[in-house]
């Protein structure tokens, strides 16, 4: 290891052992936590060390305090299927979760060069584009942004400000079905504004999608962005329909 390496933390390592705990589901939601002292034995620290690392899990809502009694987990990171069907809704709801959506802002603008090559369109035409946050459980979980090309759907943003579901506003205007033509996934570190809205810390890991949706004659519908928590969701590959 080179000594320029930064070192991580004791602190943050307890941590993230301790999500990965949470994950394999050795603790579900509603589980009291080892005692503080248990925590500093099996990890060989004080108890100062186990209560930053309890205070990092506790402002990213993995688990909470209650005074007088120990530490709770708040939830584990939920499962999310990317296959050829993408449907946040339906997504949650099989993974046992209460899914909603805030919007964030809902525009008609020119195309950028990555919209416009996503969409088979010229930069500038016009392109709806739909901002939000998912959630589960309450929790956000992703933040993203869609784009969807404006003349085709001009209507578009009528439904979605009504139903806030892509597909229900898709379907409105006439597309019965869409499915995933694409996914890239690369691993981030969350910016000031990312970490705001998916209420966690700045520079923590994020997973950003890429993806692209496609009408029953392969004509781009969609070209979406996603940022999601790093350690609120565990996204899985499904089989192709």
């Amino acid at each position: 290891m080179s000594r320029f390496q930064k070192k991580t933390p004791v602190w943050e390592g307890i941590s993230r052992a301790l999500t990965a705990d949470i994950a394999e589901g050795r603790y579900t939601p509603g589980d009291k936590l080892p005692t503080e002292a248990e925590l500093s034995a099996r990890f060989g620290v004080n108890r100062h060390t186990v209560r930053h690392a309890l205070k990092d899990m506790a402002e990213t809502g993995l688990v909470h305090a209650r005074r007088g009694s120990g530490v709770y987990v708040a939830q584990r990171p939920t499962d999310y299927p990317i296959g050829k069907r993408v449907r946040f809704h339906r997504n949650l709801q099989q993974a046992g979760r209460l899914p909603a959506k805030e919007t964030l802002s809902i525009e008609t603008r020119a195309a950028d060069q990555r919209e416009a090559e996503a969409l088979h369109l010229n930069k500038g035409d016009p392109v709806h584009v739909y901002e939000g946050l998912s959630l589960a459980d309450g929790q956000p979980i992703v933040m993203f942004r869609s784009a969807f090309p404006a003349e085709r759907y001009p209507d578009l943003l009528e439904h979605l400000t009504f139903s806030k579901s892509v597909t229900a506003a898709l379907k409105a205007c006439g597309v019965e079905d869409y499915t995933r033509a694409s996914t890239r996934l690369t691993a981030k570190r969350a910016t000031t504004t990312q970490a705001l809205h998916l209420r966690i810390r700045e520079g923590d890991p994020i997973l950003r999608s890429v993806g692209i949706n496609v009408d029953a004659n392969r004509v781009p519908t969609e070209y979406g962005v996603s940022w999601f928590a790093g350690d609120r969701v565990t996204l899985t590959l499904s089989d192709p329909e």
